[in-house]
Formats: structure tokens, sequence, C-alpha cells
């Protein structure tokens, strides 16, 4: 009966890879499949037939898979593994006594299987000793200057905005902290703030945001918008506002990544709202909170809240609000806001707006539609509608006047018919406006005719950079989606590292166009282009089957347009780089980043082809963007296999190093484990995607959560290498800070709530680390 059985799963697999095959190959795939089919068919007549050739084919065969598949992917054990799994662990199948024995003559031989085994088991065990995708290298360890600009005043122990200072750099001068000790930390406290995720929230409902620590406080947001103040020494709650958001269905995100900290200078210290917390909603307000007692500062604005739809050529509850914190400078508060992708070309404008930080007067208004008028708008005067907007976080370079905005795409992203001369200026690009008047000073797009959604997501990180000579350059660092670093003179937008036009390829929707070349920064963690052998799978059954996809989506490489097939975007638009930005030691004057590798698909759909309208049938990064109001809605998604896993190979995730003098990339390494990817908990180091951003410290050593496993990871910033995690609780989605307290101690404070769209864990923990 096993001998039946046996021959009855060889045949079934054989008969599944043979009809997988010939649709392969009939696509110009490779013949490797219809061949392995065959074979596991042959295999499973000769079983039924009682012939010992069985196991000779099937030795054979084993030697054949382990030869092609060193030629497709070299020693790389996470390829080789998966091509040769299956093959291998039906071998053990053969190798068993009870089928032996009743092959004809009984008791065959174990070598014509087993020596074959024996070599891919010798080669697999070689394969996992070596990583021949892993870049080692270090980064300089000295100081290249002593004193480095920060950007701002801000006390070496305090974390005042977003990314620490203005400039954005996530870089903290703690050092008690090392390399050494790093591996010592222990959980110091825990809140949780009890804004958990509710039935009705939207699927995109995540915990993003990075605490700030001023005084004896740390402020923060939750994703329905709650404040809170906690005590930074114990993390016991001060207090908490409720700005009561509600839910929204049409929202497409519900979140917040923080708040914004202002001392009024002219203020007596201990007065009502001298200090402030501003708070942006998803429901498209800006709260100013006394941020001694989380009391509404009524003097500000119309009883303390701005209404950001104000102006707004369109208002549909849901569709505009700021998921990001306002930058402070030069007395003003400005902000942007997010709009919801893909919903409807009856989009909100992507205004930039400048307020008076007491009193919330309008000072001026940057509008990418009308950007030469920057005067505030009058009475019934609105907007241009769905310009492209800034949804990300700004950074400030005071000395200069200038004020750095991270610019995304027009509405629809994947259809570029009809856009306006300034849309095709503007859309995904970083722009440098002037401070108190707003006006324009110079302008970098990063792709030109936009039809993928690469937004500029990530703050621009601002350092001065000091050339062989000697002279400083005021810098600005601007990561992308597509995985260009662009290293800029921040006063003219110049290319500090070169940038040229590549050719790019054409074939556009009827009506559209594409351009014909793309920028392409030499600093670049762009990955090369996918061929069908970088498909991967469990089994070499769903590894066809992802071979197959591959060869029936449109793809001529990185910027194939959408198309009515259906296209490979790859990097997808989830972003090599996205809202978490990199990290820079401003006295090494190097980067740490995580550039995360995951292809998209997106196929678009006449619009008469739209389905009716469905309650979860919106704009989002998966499934059917309806895209109302244009000739075209597109189905969208990552690019996985019929297991749901990704299908192209990893690593799906990195942490790299950059000497950002040089431009020169130090080391690049597989970060992240499956523990939480898969039903069971294994630890294995594949590589992983994530979200979310590093901070560096002055002690050597990096941290990161993002990835999709719930750690929270430090690093040596020289080399790359991991040096300690602790898990989580929840999904770290999010960025880490750090500060001290009066005493010198020194913490880390990670918030671990999850996130909506890579599926980790939901949770409502903040969490502080510190030595013992």
């Amino acid at each position: 009966m096993i001998i039946v059985l046996t021959a009855v799963l060889f045949g079934a697999i054989g008969l599944v890879l043979a009809i997988g095959g010939v649709e392969l190959v009939a696509l110009s795939g490779s013949p490797f499949y219809l061949a392995a089919g065959i074979v596991f068919i042959l295999t499973a007549i000769l079983l039924l037939m009682r012939r010992k050739a069985a196991l000779w084919l099937y030795g054979l065969f084993i030697l054949a898979t382990l030869g092609w598949a060193i030629l497709e992917v070299g020693f790389d054990w996470w390829q080789l593994g998966t091509r040769g799994g299956l093959v291998i662990l039906l071998a053990f199948l053969l190798l068993l006594p009870a089928v032996r024995r009743r092959l004809s003559g009984g008791d065959a031989p174990l070598w014509p299987v087993g020596i074959p085994v024996l070599i891919a088991l010798v080669v697999a065990g070689y394969s996992i000793t070596i990583d021949p995708l892993d870049k080692e290298g270090t980064l300089p360890t000295e100081a290249v200057v002593q004193t480095p600009a920060y950007g701002g005043e801000v006390a070496d122990a305090e974390w005042h905005q977003y990314g620490r200072t203005p400039f954005g750099q996530r870089y903290s001068p703690l050092t008690q902290i090392t390399t050494e000790n790093v591996k010592d930390l222990k959980v110091a406290w825990t809140y949780q703030t009890g804004d958990v995720k509710q039935p009705g929230d939207v699927g995109e409902t995540t915990y993003q945001v990075t605490p700030l620590k001023v005084g004896n406080r740390l402020y923060l947001c939750t994703p329905h918008n709650w404040a809170i103040a906690l005590d930074a020494a114990t993390g016991k709650e001060v207090w908490k506002y409720d700005p009561n958001v509600g839910l929204n269905p049409d929202r497409q995100h519900q979140t917040c990544r923080g708040v914004t900290y202002y001392a009024d200078p002219a203020a007596t210290a201990g007065t009502e709202c001298a200090t402030r917390v501003y708070l942006p909603t998803s429901d498209a307000r800006l709260i100013a909170l006394d941020a001694e007692s989380g009391k509404i500062c009524t003097s500000f604005a119309e009883g303390g809240i701005l209404h950001l739809e104000t102006g707004m050529p369109y208002n549909p509850a849901g569709y505009y609000y700021s998921t990001s914190p306002p930058a402070i400078a030069d007395g003003k508060i400005i902000i942007g806001g997010a709009v919801n992708d893909n919903y409807s070309t009856q989009e909100q404008s992507g205004v930039i707006r400048a307020y008076d930080v007491n009193t919330g007067a309008l000072i001026w208004n940057w509008d990418s539609g009308n950007p030469g008028q920057t005067q505030p708008i009058g009475p019934g005067e609105t907007y241009t509608a769905n310009s492209p907007n800034s949804w990300s976080v700004f950074s400030v370079d005071e000395q200069l006047g200038l004020i750095y905005i991270p610019l995304g795409n027009q509405v629809p992203d994947q259809i570029g018919i009809g856009r306006s001369e300034n849309v095709e200026k503007y859309s995904s690009s970083i722009v440098a406006l002037d401070i108190k008047t707003g006006a324009e000073r110079w302008v970098r797009q990063t792709v030109h005719h936009d039809l993928w959604d690469m937004d500029v997501p990530a703050q621009p990180v601002l350092l001065d950079i000091t050339r062989p000579d000697g002279t400083p350059v005021p810098a600005l660092v601007g990561p992308t989606k597509q995985g260009d670093l662009y290293v800029l003179d921040r006063r003219t937008g110049e290319p500090i590292i070169p940038v040229s036009e590549q050719p790019a390829p054409g074939g556009a929707v009827e009506g559209d166009f594409s351009s014909p070349t793309q920028p392409l920064s030499a600093l670049s963690f762009r990955p090369p282009r996918l061929e069908e052998k970088n498909m991967w799978g469990v089994t070499l059954i769903d590894q066809m089957a992802c071979r197959i996809a591959f060869h029936k989506l449109k793809y001529e490489g990185q910027y194939t347009p959408p198309s009515l097939q259906g296209t490979l975007v790859y990097p997808g638009n989830f972003g090599t780089f996205n809202w978490g930005s990199v990290a820079v030691d401003p006295e090494r004057q190097v980067m740490f980043g995580m550039p995360t590798y995951l292809a998209f698909t997106s196929r678009l759909v006449p619009r008469a082809d739209v389905p009716p309208r469905g309650q979860d049938e919106k704009g989002s990064e998966q499934g059917l963007n309806r895209n109302d109001g244009a000739p075209y809605g597109v189905y969208m998604g990552p690019f996985l296999s019929p297991l749901g896993i990704p299908c192209q190979a990893p690593p799906w995730g990195y942490v790299a190093g950059v000497d950002l003098r040089t431009g020169q990339i130090a080391y690049k390494h597989r970060n992240g484990t499956v523990m939480d990817m898969t039903p069971l908990p294994l630890p294995f180091k594949v590589g992983v995607p994530g979200i979310g951003g590093p901070m560096i410290t002055k002690g050597g050593v990096a941290f990161l959560g993002a990835a999709v496993d719930n750690y929270l990871r430090a690093y040596d910033l020289t080399t790359g290498r991991e040096l300690w995690k602790a898990r989580l609780p929840a999904g770290g989605q999010a960025t880490p800070m750090t500060y001290a307290l009066d005493d010198g101690k020194q913490y880390v404070v990670m918030v671990a709530g999850g996130h909506g769209s890579v599926g980790t864990k939901p949770g409502d923990y903040v969490m502080a680390f510190t030595l013992p």
C-alpha cells in the first residue's frame, strides 16, 4: 500500500508541475518545471511497476536539480533550499525500507538516491555558512568635525522634534549606551495608552509615533489622536487629551506620527500655555494644548483649534488630514496634509500653509498649483484642487531661512493624463520654501511624470558635509521610494553626489505618456532588474506559479508604465525608503538606513469595467483603487505567491551604512526574521520588510524596530552587525528615540502598536529601556 501511496503522491506533484511547466515554456520561461513534472510522473509509473529504475531516475534528477539551482542562484541558501526542499523531502520516502523492499528483487540499494541526497545536503550545509548577498564593510570611525551643526538649540539630553532637531538627523549626542554595554539594556518601564484598534477602524490603523522629550516630560500621540504626557523617569501618565475624532471608514489612514512642542519666548514661565503641544488630528484639525496641563489653549485660532479644511475646493469628511507633526520656525507653525490616494480626482489641495504660532492667523500659503501666489487667499477663495501634497515631515534650516518639503503625486498616482504644467514640475519632488514668505527657492524632482506612486515619503535630513579640502557644505539627504538618496546642496538644490538622467521604458496606455528618461543618483539602493530566476516560493510548485505570473506581467525594468495587462512595479510603491527616513551622524558624516524591497503590481481597469462601488473598494496599497473621475481604476497590491508570500526571493529588508563624504555604501546586511510572518515561530534571518525609522547615538549604536518581526534591535553603526534585541509585545513600526534624565541616566524609548498595512500585531505600548 505504501508504494502505491508514494506513487500517487509523485504522480500528483508531477501532473501539477507538468501542466504548469507547459504554460511556463509557452511563456518563454524555464523548461525545468516541465522536465521535473515528467520525471515525477515517470518515477510514479516505475514505482507502480515495482521497478528499481525509479531510484536511479530520481537520483539523477536530484543531481540535475542541484546543478540547475546552482547555475541559477549560486550558493544562496534561501533560494537553493526552496528549489531543492521538496525534491529532497520526497527522496526520503524512496529511501524508506518499506518502499525499497517492495521493488522487484527486494531490498533495492540505498545509494542510487542516498548518494545524491548526501551531496545535496553537503551543498546545503555549505550554503548555510555563507551569504553571497551580504556586503561586509565598515564606516569611518573618526569624527570629521568636533562640533557639528545639529540644527536648533536642543540640549543633549532632550528630543524636541520628530527627528530630535529641525535638521531631522535622528542623532543623539548621548554616550552612556555604547557598543560594549548595549547588550545589558533592560526594560525600565512600560506604559499602555489605552488607545487600541477598534472593530470599526480602517485597515491602516497604525502606531507610528516618535515621542518628544522636553524637561522631565515625554509627549506623544496615538492612532486616534490622543495627546499624552508622561513622566520621563517613571513612564507614569501626567495628562491625556482625547480630541474625539471618532471613526470614519472614508479615512485611508488612522495614525499620528508625532506632536510638535513650542515654548513661547515672550511668555512668562509658568503661565498658562507658555509651553504648548500642537496636535494634528485625522478629522483635519490642529489643536493647541498647554504642555503642562493638556488643556486647550483657547487663544490660538478659534478656541484653540485650526480647521484645516478651510479653503479647500472639496471637503468630504475623511479625505484630508495631517498625519505628521507640523514644523515651527520664525514664529510660524507650518503644516501640510495627506489626501486619500486614488479615491477621486476631486481631491483637496496639497497646499502648504504657515500660521502664526501664537494666534493661528494665516501668514502665507504655498500651493503647487499656483506657486507664485503665496499671500493668504481671501474669503471665498479656494486652493488648487488635487495639487501634489506633502503628508510626511518637513525639515528646517532657520539660518538659511528655508523649510524643506517632500512632495507626493497628484491623484490618481498611476494615470498621468491631463496633468498640468505645475503638477509635472512639482510632483514627487523636494521643494525649498522661504520661511518668511513661502516663496519657492528651489525644486528637485526625483521622478518625472510619476505613474508609480513614488512620492518623496521621508523627512529630508540636513547636515554639513566636509569636502576633501576641509570646506563644509550645507547638505540635504533625501531618501526616496525608488531607492535613490539625493545628496544636495541645501542652499540651491544642486547635487553634491551626481545625479544623471537614464533611459526609461515607454509604452503608457493610450492618452498617457511616460518620460523617456528618469533621474538616477550616484548614491542609490535601487535593486537590480528582476529576472525569472529571482522568483521564489516555499516549494517548486508555488515558485513555478510565481514564474508564470512574472511572465504574464508587463515588465521592462524599473519605471515600466502601468498597463491593462498588469505591470510589475519594482521597487514597489511601499518604497525602498518610506516615512521612517534615515539617520545620520553629523560628526562622522555617515548614514544608517533600512532599504526594503517588495515588488508590487498595478493593473489598469477602463472606467466602464470598474465594478459598482463596494464597501471595501477604495484607494489603498492593496485592492481596487476606484479613481473616480479618471478614465481608469487600478488594481494594486504586493506581488505575492499563492501562499501569500512575496514572489521575489529574499532578502526583502536590509540594514545599510553609507559614508556620505564619498557616497559609498559600506555595508548591507539582511535584517529581521520570519518569526512573526509564519504560523510557526521560526527565527530564520531571511531579511524581512519593515516600515519605520532608525536612530543613532554618539555611543556608536544605531537603534531600529520597523521590521515585521516584533523586535527592537541595536546595531554597531560602524559594521551594521546586530548587538542586541528586545522582544516587543506588538509590532514596532515606529522610530525610536533616546533621552537622559538629570542624573545622566540614558533611556531608549520605542512605541509598539503594530501597523495595519503590514499586518503586525496591534497594541498600545510605550516602552523605555535603560542600563541596569
